[in-house]
């Protein structure tokens, strides 16, 4: 457990130039940004629990790993050197953590969890509410002040998770658990096991589960799509070989971005090839045609919602295998010793694990005040993915959708760099984006998984017209945040003189034009 940074006692609250909210895989890349392209800036992170990584701590379910592969999941600066492309959550936080003891874990403060944000117009500053606790409980609030703050809690609720009410579960004699709060004395070592859900948590569980237990069921409502990509990165391993690490990762990088934006691109445009190939995959492994139909043809297309992976295709080959099985049907009711379907099977179970899904929660459920009055989260409006309307000097880090967290989260980063830097330029103390009037109407994320609809109108909205938007296009995005006019469609204040009388005047800008060369994108369009 690493013990909390003590806040330094003074006449008045503690004042920085940025806080960043949250120390996980966004938050370390921040704040390596902030210190290599602002070195001049003061900064901490803020972190409410006792540890550094984020998402990749709070879960420790069996065979917790990335969706993604590490040559995009990983820092531009960091390249990856590990064996495996799709790596396991452990390895993941020792990443995170030794990207981290380079200089940034001095500057976080755990054991703290930021409560309210209050923005003053007059002094160009952000009031910090935070409740700092202790390694016995006991929490103490704390008021710091900032001119710039960055969150990157990410999107899911860290202390409730989302189960639906199922019928009859307080019969049901057995361990009930839900991946978020895995227990680590849960013993399912020749038991059996169900796991309840169609989504990445499921599709890691049973493949990593099916040798330690009697059987493992996964009971789903309806099919998902499940893609299987390599475990190793052959091109990565055999440019490794014979370039310089630095051009092997970048090159790898390169390729992996151009064929996952090509795949979302078939699925988008020929959504029934994408299912043939999705189909082919399983068939060549499980060579069973009816279990296919029966369990992976979803009523939706490719990338209606989020695409799962099998690396190795190890779902598939756990299915074979005849120690793990596949059900798709609906739940009448739980009973005693399991859980009966609603065509009256019966599936016996010791354990049964919900893997139903998470709860999201917007910019960590902190309350944002500007001006004395409480902001509306779900009725502001995305600028460049990166700011809020109404919001001045805020930022917020949100991934992809379709692709590796890190690839947008880097984006943010550095555009947020650019923005402090272009206001120093100009002295200007606070930016907000202005839609003009124009309302966004559109959900932040382009999903329609359940998770996402059910906290759809807590979220901000996007509009129809860039920078409105959220593209999760990896491609189009680089050169509108790295290159783009930093002031179009903001509204900027000035720093007053001595001589002024009365409050800041708000400025308009004009274009300014490009403030980042083009060096700062490299040839493979990955960033620096």
């Amino acid at each position: 457990m690493v013990a909390a940074e003590t806040t330094p006692r003074s006449a008045g609250p503690e004042h920085l130039d940025v806080v960043i909210v949250g120390a996980g895989l966004s938050g370390i890349g921040a704040a390596y940004r902030l210190q290599t392209e602002c070195p001049s800036k003061s900064f901490t992170l803020l972190e409410a629990r006792d540890t550094i990584g984020g998402t990749w701590d709070l879960f420790r379910y069996p065979g917790i790993r990335s969706d993604s592969d590490m040559f995009t999941l990983g820092y531009p600066f960091r390249p990856w050197t590990g064996a495996k492309a799709m790596a396991d959550g452990a390895t993941i936080l020792s990443y995170i953590r030794e990207t981290s003891d380079a200089g940034l874990t001095e500057r976080i403060r755990f054991h703290t969890k930021m409560v309210s944000a209050a923005w003053s117009s007059a002094s160009a500053r952000w009031t910090l509410e935070l409740e700092v606790s202790d390694d016995a409980g006991s929490a103490e609030r704390r008021t710091l002040t900032c001119s710039f703050l960055y969150s990157c809690t990410g999107y899911y609720n860290y202390e409730r998770a989302y189960r639906p009410d199922f019928p009859g579960i307080e019969k049901f004699t057995g361990d009930i658990v839900h991946p978020q709060f895995w227990p680590e004395e849960l013993d399912y070592r020749d038991k059996r096991v169900v796991v309840i859900g169609s989504g990445a948590t499921a599709v890691t569980l049973v493949p990593a589960m099916v040798d330690d237990v009697d059987h493992v069921t996964m009971l789903q409502r309806s099919p998902g799509y499940i893609a299987s990509v390599p475990s190793i990165d052959r091109f990565g391993d055999a440019v490794r070989r014979h370039l310089p690490a630095k051009i092997a990762y970048r090159l790898t990088r390169a390729k992996n971005i151009l064929v996952t934006s090509g795949f979302y691109q078939l699925c988008r445009r020929r959504p029934e090839m994408a299912k043939r190939l999705l189909r082919k995959q399983a068939r060549n492994v499980l060579g069973d045609d009816g279990q296919v139909q029966e369990h992976f043809v979803p009523t939706y297309n490719p990338w209606d919602q989020r695409l799962c992976v099998a690396p190795g295709a190890d779902l598939y080959h756990a299915l074979k295998s005849g120690k793990a099985s596949m059900v798709t049907e609906r739940i009448d009711t739980f009973t005693e010793c399991g859980i009966r379907l609603a065509s009256g099977r019966e599936l016996a179970a010791d354990v049964v694990i919900t893997a139903t899904g998470l709860s999201m929660l917007p910019l960590g459920g902190v309350e944002f005040i500007v001006d004395g009055e409480p902001v509306d989260l779900g009725r502001t409006q995305v600028y460049r993915g990166v700011l809020l309307s109404g919001l001045p000097n805020l930022a917020v880090c949100v991934g992809y959708t379709n692709a590796s967290w890190t690839l947008r989260a880097d984006l943010s980063s550095r555009y947020v760099c650019r923005l402090l830097k272009h206001m120093d330029k100009h002295g200007y103390r606070s930016a907000v984006p202005d839609p003009g009037g124009a309302t966004g109407k559109k959900p932040l994320m382009n999903l329609t998984s359940g998770y996402v609809l059910r906290a759809a109108d807590a979220f901000p909205k996007q509009g129809s017209r860039n920078p409105w938007t959220m593209r999760h296009n990896y491609l189009l995005d680089v050169p509108s945040v790295l290159l783009g006019d930093v002031s179009a469609e903001m509204k900027f204040d000035v720093v007053p003189s001595p001589h002024d009388a009365g409050p800041p005047q708000s400025d308009a800008v004009p274009p300014l034009g490009t403030e980042t060369s083009a060096g700062d994108v490299d040839a493979a369009g990955i960033g620096r």
